[in-house]
């Protein structure tokens, strides 16, 4: 148990393993999977995410090593959309082939294996994170979902008139709301009183076990064999294609060291809890998703334990 990586992971796949034992045993209903998704979506998550952008500073962000990050996910959203076309589905499996667990697995595990220097490059990724991939995803979403409206028999509208409703749905979305704001009061340099961050701190300590015991509930509410094949090449779309994109990008960049490290192995952390909450909320391959975040989490034990052996040897 002293290994890091099996430290910071186990955890996930036991509040996983949880939430199947309740779905299984019926203490929580399908019906009510509904309203926890979004408890955790617009109660939660808003929160979590509030409060993690509030204390962001513009000017101490290091945005190279990020950018190495952001450019490997945006080939693999882009080809997402290219193989399965402009629709809510290419939008959610993109989101899936990027969005790492960067908080929950990403920083112990970073912590232990970098100590406080690549925490500050860890941290500076997840003051990002969310903002870029949770809002170019939406934006997609929304998107394909007005395209998707007109050609069912909705109103026609113009291509400019589209993309206007979709940037409207995406900006006033749980999502990015709270992101903004977050970063707009860190600039003013306050600070939030204690009766205010208190209960900020504990909605968002919530979300993290929350959403990943409803992973768990809903796999135990659905088949797995059916997905596990495109399951699981969607986990090794996030768990090794893009960490090997980092590779790349980072060296067209002249990236190296540390930087570079905690960029690449935050690219092969397991994909996130929002991921599926993303299925549930647009209701696109909820039963992929779900699998592929089991999926994807199993094998991080020994996909992130091979990709940090490898930075480790690549830098020596």
């Amino acid at each position: 148990m002293n290994n890091p990586i099996v430290s910071s992971l186990l955890p996930v796949v036991l509040l996983i393993a949880l939430g199947w034992i309740a779905g299984r045993r019926q203490w929580i209903g399908p019906g009510s999977v509904k309203d926890l998704s979004n408890l955790v979506f617009l109660l939660l998550s808003p929160a979590l995410l509030f409060r993690s952008m509030s204390v962001v500073h513009v000017q101490d962000l290091s945005l190279k090593p990020v950018a190495a990050y952001f450019l490997g996910a945006g080939v693999i959203f882009a080809g997402m959309l290219l193989v399965y076309g402009f629709n809510r589905t290419a939008a959610v499996l993109g989101m899936a082939s990027t969005y790492s667990n960067t908080s929950m697995i990403g920083i112990p595990l970073i912590g232990l294996a970098y100590g406080p220097p690549g925490m500050v490059t860890l941290l500076t990724l997840i003051s990002l994170h969310a903002l870029v991939l949770l809002t170019l995803a939406t934006v997609a979403v929304e998107l394909a979902v007005a395209r998707e409206t007109a050609q069912n028999g909705g109103p026609q509208h113009h291509v400019a008139v589209l993309v206007w409703q979709a940037v409207r749905n995406a900006v006033f979305h749980p999502v990015p709301i709270p992101i903004v704001a977050g970063l707009l009061f860190a600039q003013t340099g306050w600070t939030i009183p204690a009766v205010v961050d208190t209960p900020l701190v504990l909605l968002g300590q919530a979300f993290s076990p929350v959403a990943l015991v409803m992973v768990g509930i809903t796999l135990a509410q659905n088949r797995v064999g059916p997905q596990l094949r495109p399951a699981l090449g969607l986990a090794l779309a996030k768990n090794l294609l893009h960490p090997a994109l980092v590779v790349v990008f980072g060296w067209m960049l002249g990236l190296h060291g540390l930087a570079l490290m905690v960029m690449v192995v935050a690219a092969s952390m397991p994909m996130g809890a929002n991921v599926f909450l993303f299925s549930q909320r647009y209701k696109t391959r909820e039963e992929m998703i779900t699998a592929s975040v089991a999926v994807s989490t199993v094998l991080g034990l020994v996909t992130v334990t091979a990709v940090m052996s490898f930075v480790s040897w690549w830098y020596q």
